[in-house]
């Protein structure tokens, strides 16, 4: 398994781009909002994709453990 990270934030470290979208198996939001923007953005190259929201809040800090523990329980069921 390979994982990729990538942001819709124009300031994100690694913006997410039509690359990211076509390498892709499934995708991981955090937020609602998130797949709302991935949509408008990239919905053409969505539509073969499978978006999965984890409906966890995106106020965490990068590799907060709290965030960590959510993100194994959610993301686990997924694959």
């Amino acid at each position: 398994m390979e994982t990729a990270s990538a942001g819709l934030a124009p300031d994100a470290e690694e913006v997410v781009d039509a690359d990211h979208i076509d390498w892709a198996d499934v995708i991981f939001v955090m937020e609602r909002s998130h797949r709302a923007k991935l949509n408008r953005r990239f919905r053409d190259r969505l539509r073969s994709k499978r978006v999965v929201c984890l409906d966890i809040p995106d106020d965490y800090a990068f590799m907060q453990p709290e965030l960590v523990t959510l993100l194994e329980q959610r993301v686990a069921r997924h694959l």
